[in-house]
């Protein structure tokens, strides 16, 4: 256990990291904005190409989305393991709780960052590779387009909205993002997981929502936090980076709406596929 506690919460590269536009890569306005303006341009050019040739055939893909969702599964519970341990090493060595120097607690430093907290340290460098990690998990809204899922685009807006999210978290120090990193890496090594565990062909029991759950946790965690913050923001003297967190906040109700819209149309659809063989076989007894 000290071994991992080392490798993922006391090592030099972790305990020392700084976010920098100079040296962190990927850190700059001008690669945020370019990254995902080629992102969408990419997907529309690609989604345009499948229904000018190929119509609404899909792209197989073989092995490929098993795999990434294997990656992505255990990128996120490395992700997930190394918060974790460095937000308690934090804690321990602040020791806010137990000193009583500040009126701070290990709960509020968790939604609300000290007005003029900088980029550093171990929770940044987790940060910055679940930042990382969203450019991985952008290649779900290719897989989407390749194999003609419906709303395409929605889900491309979602990835990007992601990516700029967790950018925001680190150029301005938001509040909030430690607890919003351990529950979102949390929930998608369980939906990856789960994803490897199908695509590999392994039985599963198709009575269990086991996305829909992971989803619908990882949204009603999200609102707690952001009440949360609010009052910790409001009631203790102010939390850092509170401007993006309202942008983050905007996003997430965009990302939300698209979310709920993306359900309704696949209910609406499974609704169809059912009522279509009861209709047939109606209009077959009023032949008969």
């Amino acid at each position: 256990m000290r071994g991992i506690t080392y490798w993922l919460a006391e090592h030099p590269a972790i305990v020392g990291f700084r976010w920098s536009h100079a040296q962190s890569w990927g850190s700059t306005w001008s690669f945020l904005i370019s990254s995902l303006a080629l992102c969408v341009v990419a997907a529309a050019a690609l989604h345009l190409a499948l229904c000018v040739l190929l119509r609404h055939r899909r792209v197989p893909l073989g092995p490929v989305p098993a795999l990434h969702s294997l990656v992505m599964a255990l990128a996120s519970g490395a992700i997930f393991l190394g918060t974790l341990l460095s937000a308690l090493a934090e804690i321990r060595d602040s020791r806010w709780a137990w000193r009583g120097r500040s009126r701070n607690s290990p709960l509020q430093w968790l939604l609300c960052f000290p007005l003029g907290t900088r980029p550093s340290g171990r929770v940044f460098f987790w940060s910055y590779a679940f930042y990382l990690s969203r450019f991985l998990h952008l290649l779900r809204a290719f897989f989407a387009i390749l194999r003609r899922a419906p709303n395409p685009l929605a889900r491309v807006f979602s990835h990007c909205a992601l990516v700029a999210m967790s950018f925001l978290w680190l150029e301005f120090s938001q509040s909030f993002q430690v607890p919003a990193i351990l529950a979102a890496t949390l929930a998608h090594a369980v939906v990856f997981g789960y994803r490897f565990w199908v695509g590999v062909g392994l039985p599963v029991a198709p009575s269990v929502p086991v996305v829909l759950g992971c989803q619908l946790a990882l949204l009603c965690c999200n609102l707690v936090c952001h009440v949360g913050v609010l009052f910790f923001h409001f009631g203790k003297g102010g939390c850092n980076g509170i401007g993006a967190w309202v942008f983050n906040s905007v996003l997430n109700g965009a990302l939300l709406w698209v979310f709920l819209v993306c359900y309704a149309r696949k209910s609406d659809g499974r609704v169809v596929d059912r009522s279509g063989p009861s209709v047939s076989q109606d209009e077959s007894k009023k032949e008969r």
